[in-house]
């Protein structure tokens, strides 16, 4: 039998429908495989480890704990096989983009981890966490992963050159087994799941993981690789130009001529010249000559040798203003030495003399002089040199 010769075995195989050894191939490889090619995966692992680094930055500020992200490893998962994944209760946080690109992801932790960055938010250790997350426990993760993928949205706006924004995020509890939080899992049978190792000083080191959808992650990847063919082409303004050149105005009521073209028309904004004057906001049709133009006249009140009736109207708005008013009795200056070793009973010479007068400040600005006397039960002070109107206006501005 020559080289060429199919054995009985292969007949067989062939008859049989399995001679074709590379129908198999597909079923044999894995999702992640099956799904993103490793262009595409290399490309979703920058996006996070570039995003991610300044997450963990802002959330080590946050918690005044060392913060360290990790390189992120990617996988795919299907929705179904989720409880598998996360078979012990998790805190799932979801956000949406609102800006820049349309789709949502959704962040899964473990509750422990969880109850730790929850306590020190709240002011703790994170020693002794309670993993019975309450309503406020909850925010105060909900707060940590609002800066954290504020951040990291941040960072996206450089990766990908436009602006990039993000809803509030949204928290609750995830128990696949009870089928509780399933609502946070992005509706999407084929999720990408990025995951990172967090580790927190020394009090966390686990993973949290971010649910992609895989039509999202494949448009992120698109928009990396390929951002022009990715942004919607703008209008061009030189095209518009040139119809209006060529067509005019539409106008239902437009005239026209005997040979069935459009009459002499008036320039368009579009083909005025960019050197001709022009006069905004005046009647139509007339220049920039044609307009009365006259210097601004202003009152001159340091010449005015007494206020208008306007000008007293105005400053009667201004008489039931608060204005602080404080009686300095004297200064002086000592060193930190003298302060230390002051105590009750101490005595502090001033720099004014006995009967001399006190300064008078408004608004800590000094406005007059008076002496100190006894009203009743209370100090008082009678004024006994002060500044004119004119200069206690002057001082008060």
């Amino acid at each position: 039998m020559s080289d060429d010769m199919l054995s009985q075995d292969e007949i067989d195989a062939l008859l049989n429908g399995g001679g074709d050894t590379g129908s198999n191939k597909d079923s044999d490889l894995s999702p992640k495989e099956s799904h993103l090619a490793i262009l595409e995966e290399d490309a979703l692992g920058e996006i996070g480890n570039i995003s991610f680094g300044s997450s963990a930055t802002a959330l080590s500020s946050l918690l005044n704990q060392k913060v360290e992200i990790t390189t992120p490893e990617i996988a795919v998962v299907y929705r179904k096989d989720l409880a598998d994944e996360f078979p012990k209760p998790h805190v799932a946080v979801g956000v949406t983009y609102t800006d820049g690109f349309t789709g949502e992801n959704v962040f899964v932790m473990k509750t422990k981890d969880a109850a730790i960055i929850a306590d020190l938010m709240l002011g703790g250790d994170g020693l002794n966490p309670d993993e019975n997350l309450n309503e406020i426990a909850l925010s105060a993760v909900q707060e940590a992963m609002n800066q954290m993928m504020g951040s990291a949205a941040t960072s996206m706006s450089t990766i990908f050159n436009k602006k990039v924004d993000i809803s509030p995020p949204s928290i609750n509890v995830l128990d696949l087994e009870d089928q509780s939080g399933e609502d946070m899992i992005p509706e999407e049978e084929t999720l990408v799941n990025v995951a990172f190792q967090l580790k927190i000083g020394t009090l966390i080191d686990s993973k949290i993981m971010q649910l992609i959808p895989l039509n999202f992650a494949k448009d992120l990847v698109e928009q990396l690789l390929d951002p022009e063919g990715s942004q919607t082409s703008e209008p061009n303004i030189s095209d518009e130009k040139q119809v209006l050149e060529q067509t005019g105005p539409a106008s239902p009521e437009e005239p026209q001529s005997s040979s069935g073209t459009a009459p002499d028309r008036e320039v368009t904004e579009f083909e005025q010249h960019p050197a001709d004057p022009q006069y905004v906001g005046g009647p139509a049709g007339r220049s920039a000559q044609d307009a009365d133009v006259q210097h601004a006249q202003f009152q001159q009140f340091e010449q005015s040798p007494s206020m208008t009736g306007t000008a007293h109207k105005n400053l009667d708005m201004l008489m039931d203003i608060p204005l602080k008013v404080t009686v300095e009795l004297g200064r002086t200056k000592r060193t930190v030495k003298d302060i230390l070793e002051l105590s009750a009973g101490s005595v502090v010479e001033l720099d004014k003399l006995a009967g001399e007068p006190v300064d008078i400040h408004v608004n800590e600005k000094l406005m007059a002089k008076g002496e100190v006397v006894v009203i009743d039960e209370n100090f008082g002070v009678r004024v006994t040199d002060i500044l004119s109107p004119k200069d206690r206006l002057t001082k008060l501005r």
